[in-house]
């Protein structure tokens, strides 16, 4: 299954695909009014039927939004990629290593991310992100898979300029717009394996970076394990597992992101992520 959200006529509804485009109205019909009060149903196992008991209704890939709720935490690990690491001149993390990102700062597929008018530094980080469906505290290796709804592709771009102001990526990660979160958060049930999956982002055409999940140095559980020994995990929350090698940064020269720019992240089997690139 896939849920998303789609705003339409001044409202918000949040969508779920039960068979090739048989999508359904889970706001209308179900009750359902936050992506993850739907990723807490499938993960429950009770999506299917409410979605069955919804009214279809038309995707236009047009008003597609980020699945992203408000409230959401959004918590990305850095440096993950020993590779990514080593080319940021950073050693490789003995911890998981996490900064936070706002709602606020994504857009959904299709929509254009925005260089802000402060730097032209806008880069790309293309990466697998996943949504808690089951939340709760201290929650074992050994469990933290039953706690994953689903995955999407994740466009963590990044204002390098601002990110190197200090020792907190917080300002360069969260510009308004400057990232891409979706189209849709797709079942674990039917994903790949997480060893199995592979992130690319191509910018233009061209393929910038390329990553396997089987070299993150903390995997999914130890994600899960660690970031919930801090908080109590929440359905609708949302990890990105870190970037690969490749960004445009470490380039000689760097390659930021311009206007006119199409940047986009495919993870196989779990969906593309494509987005423009507009000025401020």
């Amino acid at each position: 299954m896939k849920i998303g959200k789609i705003a339409n006529l001044g409202r918000t509804s949040i969508i779920a695909e039960i068979g090739p485009e048989d999508w359904r109205d889970l706001t209308l019909g179900g009750g359902i009014s936050t992506v993850g009060a739907a990723a807490a149903a499938l993960a429950a196992g009770a999506l299917a039927a409410i979605a069955k008991s919804s009214p279809s209704v038309t995707v236009d890939e047009k008003g597609l939004v980020a699945p992203i709720d408000e409230t959401a935490r959004i918590l990305c690990a850095g440096f993950n990629f020993g590779a990514h690491a080593t080319e940021s001149g950073r050693d490789v993390p003995t911890q998981p290593t996490f900064f936070s990102r706002f709602p606020s700062s994504f857009v959904g597929n299709g929509q254009q991310i925005t260089r802000p008018a402060a730097s032209v530094s806008l880069d790309w980080e293309g990466e697998v992100a996943f949504m808690i469906g089951l939340g709760g505290r201290h929650i074992s290796v050994e469990s933290a898979m039953s706690h994953v709804a689903g995955y999407c592709p994740m466009g963590e771009h990044s204002v390098r300029e601002y990110q190197l102001h200090g020792t907190q990526a917080t300002a360069g990660k969260n510009f308004d717009g400057s990232g891409g979160f979706g189209p849709f958060i797709v079942s674990a049930a039917t994903c790949p394996a997480p060893s199995q999956m592979k992130v690319f982002t191509h910018l233009n055409g061209k393929q910038m970076q390329h990553g396997q999940l089987s070299d993150l140095i903390f995997d999914i559980p130890k994600l899960i394990n660690y970031i919930s020994t801090f908080i109590t995990l929440r359905p609708g929350d949302i990890i990105a597992t870190g970037t690969p090698p490749g960004i445009g940064g470490r380039m000689t020269p760097p390659r930021w992101l311009v206007p006119g720019d199409t940047i986009s992240v495919e993870i196989p089997g779990v969906g593309k992520l494509t987005n423009s690139v507009v000025d401020e």
